[in-house]
């Protein structure tokens, strides 16, 4: 019989991923047991923190056998973000693809033309990484 709450700590990071992505909309929903695998049951706004989730996901176990996961997109490809004071695009690769060197796919993507010159209040799209 599974360990829940070994497969729990185990796992922590995923769950944790999706929760530090709530002010967007992501929620976890259920963990629990399926089997002898960990089932994690949660919704994430856009492909791009699906993409983030998932990269997670490998970096704890990059079979992920014990894991059962459903996570829905409630959203497109793309992840809006509103520009905080103190933020940087790079601040904001890493927030979203785990790294802050993503910087220049928002820039182009948003045809922003210098990016060290961007304005608290501006509403961004941060695309999927291809």
């Amino acid at each position: 019989m599974a360990d829940l709450e070994k497969l729990k700590q185990k796992y922590n990071p995923v769950i944790a991923t999706i929760d530090s992505f709530a002010e967007f909309g992501a929620k976890v929903e259920a963990v629990d047991l399926a089997g002898e695998q960990l089932h994690i049951k949660a919704t994430v706004p856009s492909q791009v923190v699906a993409n983030r989730v998932w990269d997670t996901i490998k970096q704890v176990d990059p079979t992920y056998s014990d894991l059962k996961h459903e996570i829905v997109t409630a959203g497109g490809p793309e992840q809006s973000y509103t520009i905080k004071s103190g933020d940087s695009l790079s601040k904001i690769s890493k927030l979203f693809y785990g790294t802050p060197n993503k910087y220049n796919e928002i820039a182009q993507a948003n045809g922003i033309a210098n990016p060290d010159r961007i304005q608290a209040g501006a509403q961004i799209n941060v695309p999927p990484l291809g």
